[in-house]
C-alpha cells in the first residue's frame, strides 16, 4: 500500500494500524500546500526522522509545485479543501499505480479537523480514475492515541493544516481573542 502523508505526526497512528493489519506500507510524502516553504520543509524533515526511526520507507516527492496548487484553489477559496485533496490524492494514485501497490490510502482520514467526507470523495474518485483501489478507513477514533505518541517522541507539530488560508483562520482567531 502507498500511504499518502500529510505530516509525521498524522501518520503514527495510521502507520502503527496498518501494520498491525499485516500491511508493508509505503509513505509518499506529496503536499503544495503547506505554507511557507520553511514551513514545508520542517514538515518534510520531521516526517524522514520518523521514517527513519520506524524503519518505514517514504517516497518524498521532488517536486513542490506551489503554483498548480494556487490555480487550483485561487477564486475558490470557500472550496480549497476539496481542489487541495484531489490534486494530493490524484498524485498518490498515480504514483500507486505506477509503483504497483495494491492501494492507497492517506494520513488525512486520522485528523478530526480534515473535512472526512471530502478526503473519502476524492480517494475514491481517485481510484477511479487511476484504476487502483482507495483503503478508506476512519483513523479519527485513534487520532488521541497517535497525539500521545507523537508528543512522548518529541515530534514537531504544525498548529494548521498547512495552507496559507489555514493558518490565517487559526492565528486570526487567537488575535481576536486577544
Amino acid at each position: 500500500m502507498l500511504l499518502h502523508v500529510c505530516c509525521g505526526p498524522c501518520a503514527v497512528f495510521p502507520l502503527s494500524r496498518l501494520r498491525e493489519q499485516g500491511w508493508a506500507p509505503y509513505g509518499y510524502f506529496f503536499n503544495p500546500n503547506i505554507h511557507p516553504y520553511t514551513e514545508y520543509l520542517r514538515r518534510r524533515d520531521t516526517l524522514a526522522d520518523y521514517a527513519r526511526e520506524r524503519d518505514w520507507p517514504v517516497i518524498f516527492a521532488e517536486e513542490y509545485p506551489l503554483e498548480e496548487y494556487f490555480r487550483r484553489v485561487v477564486y475558490r477559496e470557500k472550496e480549497r479543501c476539496r481542489f487541495c485533496y484531489v490534486l494530493r490524492l490524484r498524485r498518490a494514485a498515480r504514483v500507486a499505480k505506477k509503483g504497483q501497490f495494491e492501494a492507497f490510502s492517506t494520513t488525512l482520514l486520522v485528523s478530526p479537523f480534515q473535512k472526512h467526507e471530502l478526503v473519502r470523495e476524492a480517494g475514491e474518485a481517485a481510484a477511479i480514475e487511476y484504476g487502483i483501489p482507495f483503503y478508506y478507513a476512519d483513523f479519527r477514533r485513534g487520532f488521541r492515541e497517535g497525539v500521545n505518541r507523537f508528543r512522548e517522541l518529541g515530534m514537531y507539530r504544525q498548529q494548521y493544516c498547512g495552507c496559507v488560508f489555514s493558518e490565517r483562520e487559526r492565528f486570526g482567531r487567537r488575535k481576536k481573542k486577544e
